[in-house]
């Protein structure tokens, strides 16, 4: 039964979706039985864009499944062998309209994701959702659907306060909707470790999470061309057009990471 992940951040520009693609790329690079599932609820639709994709291109995407009760496997792409994608694009800008001008229909707002999902939960080993840079009804949605969180964060100015603030609205929505969420841990995105300001921002970031019970990763992304440069002109997520960098290799150092932290947090509980 595959696990799922919530990859979710209160605004945007903070390497969300980089994190997202990047991960599941490596997964499938270096676990050849590994089969991996993007599903992307973000409205910019850009993951489809790290995969070379056109978001416009799509006539079904997330927004069918959340609104319309449209199957996953009618609307996912497979982007390389065990890795595909439930693309997302402008329409997931209506949803909130929809389903509140519509509450005869959705009796179940915030079950939208998580019924169709379980129906192909068993397909995969991992799933990961990319959640837009609010917490509104789509990342609602999200949360319930999710086994663990990911929190990444870019460490600029009031880095920890946007902490905060993301951690204290998914503990709030997880007492009311979805108890057993767990927040897996806090990643380092973007970062500039040669900066004052970037190494003082990543203190006060592990010091508020060590004083508060949460797990900080170790590995952090850097700040690099090389992300963007590798969705613009290859096509693909830097782990798969420049796997032997030595920036790339922070996300196969994160994934390795990511994967144990969530492997003993299993055992554990």
């Amino acid at each position: 039964m595959g696990i799922v992940y919530a990859i979710s951040a209160n605004k945007g520009g903070v390497g969300k979706t980089s994190f997202v693609t990047n991960l599941a790329a490596a997964i499938v690079l270096k676990k050849p039985k590994a089969r991996v599932l993007i599903v992307d609820t973000d409205a910019q639709g850009n993951a489809a864009l790290a995969f070379g994709k056109t978001p416009k291109s799509f006539e079904n995407t997330i927004y069918e499944v959340m609104a319309g009760g449209e199957s996953i496997e009618a609307v996912r792409i497979n982007l390389m062998d065990r890795l595909d994608l439930v693309p997302s694009n402008v329409d997931m800008d209506f949803l909130d309209f929809d389903v509140l001008t519509n509450q005869d229909r959705y009796k179940r707002p915030f079950n939208l994701l998580q019924e169709p999902l379980e129906r192909i939960r068993a397909q995969y080993d991992y799933i990961f959702i990319d959640t837009p840079p609010a917490m509104g009804l789509v990342a609602g949605n999200v949360l319930v659907a999710a086994d663990r969180v990911i929190v990444p964060f870019a460490p600029e100015t009031f880095a920890v306060a946007g902490i905060v603030r993301v951690l204290e609205a998914i503990n709030d929505f997880k007492e009311k909707q979805n108890s057993a969420l767990q927040i897996d841990g806090m990643v380092g995105m973007m970062v500039d470790s040669r900066t004052v300001l970037h190494s003082e921002m990543l203190a006060q970031a592990r010091k508020y999470c060590h004083e508060n019970g949460y797990h900080l990763y170790e590995t952090i992304i850097p700040r690099s061309i090389r992300f963007a440069a590798s969705t613009a002109y290859e096509g693909k997520p830097a782990v798969l057009s420049d796997s032997d960098n030595h920036i790339v290799a922070a996300y196969f150092k994160l994934m390795t990471e990511v994967l144990e932290h969530g492997e003993k947090r299993t055992q554990i509980g």
